[in-house]
Formats: C-alpha cells, structure tokens, sequence
C-alpha cells in the first residue's frame, strides 16, 4: 500500500489543501485571516488566497510524519524563521501561534486529529486513511506519465495503467 511519506510533499499539500478547501467545511480561514502575517519574521501578509488550506494541509502531513504527538510550540517553531533587525543581526523567531492553534481545532472538529492532553495532537485514523488516499491517487496519476512507477501500485492498479 501506498503511504503518503512515497509520493512528493508537494504534489500531495497540494492535493490535500484543495480536498480541505472543497470537502471540507469545518477548515475555513477566519475573517481576520487576509489581513494577518504569519509570524512576526514575515514582512507582508501571504500572497495566495488559500494559504490557510496549504498550512493545513501541512500541519496534517506533519503530525502523519511524526510518531508522537506535537504540540503548537513545537509547530510554532517549525513555521518559524529568521527576522530581519536592519543593521543589527538577524536572529530567529517563532511563528504566529494563533494561526496554528485554530487550525489544528479545525482539523479536530473534522475529526482528521486527535488532541492528548499535555503532550499534543497526533493525527486520527480517519486522517492517516485520507493522506494515504490521496498519495495512492497521486502516484497513479504518477504512473501513468512514467510507467516505471507502475511496479509501486496493487497488481489490480498496475493491469490498468499498463495498457
């Protein structure tokens, strides 16, 4: 079986913040999410319209790579970076907290992660099954443009992109 960890993160945050966007109602960007930075390193709001669907498409992939729970420091220092000071050095900062903390209740309302008490989220059977879903029809859609990837589906899968 495919595993969302065999296809390229790209491909599948992108597959899956479209997924969020259209079937998902429970993840939506709050009305004050157009007019905020994400971290205090940043200069400018994002530029995308659905940069809220990719930070969560994101967090998911995170907690499906992860094997113990992570908590919002944890992701506040992982969309972390380095802020600019102007003449004096540049030093790191962590990202916006409230962005990451709405997202991951978001995602518990849509029942796609799972919160343990003082130690974090870890992502739910039913989201595991979703990334798994999703990388299984990337990487058929994969195989079809180059048929070497073909020997990674079910043999079921393989029959039909071969011909």
């Amino acid at each position: 079986m495919v595993t969302a960890l065999e296809v390229p993160a790209d491909k599948l945050i992108e597959r899956l913040a479209q997924y969020l966007k259209n079937r998902v109602p429970e993840v939506k960007p709050p009305t004050w999410a157009f007019m905020v930075k994400t971290g205090a390193h940043k200069e400018r709001v994002p530029q995308d319209p659905d940069w809220w669907y990719y930070r969560a498409a994101s967090i998911l992939r995170k907690l499906y790579k992860s094997s113990e729970p992570i908590g919002i420091e944890t992701f506040r220092t992982i969309y972390g970076g380095r802020k600019n000071y102007g003449v004096a050095p540049e030093h790191f900062v962590k990202g916006s907290g409230s962005i990451i903390r709405k997202i991951l209740q978001q995602l518990e309302k849509a029942n796609l992660v799972i919160k343990i008490p003082g130690k974090g989220r870890i992502i739910s059977p039913a989201g595991r099954a979703l990334l798994d879903r999703l990388a299984f029809d990337i990487l058929k859609e994969m195989a079809r443009e180059n048929p070497e990837l073909a020997k990674y589906l079910p043999p079921s899968q393989r029959a039909k992109i071969v011909r």
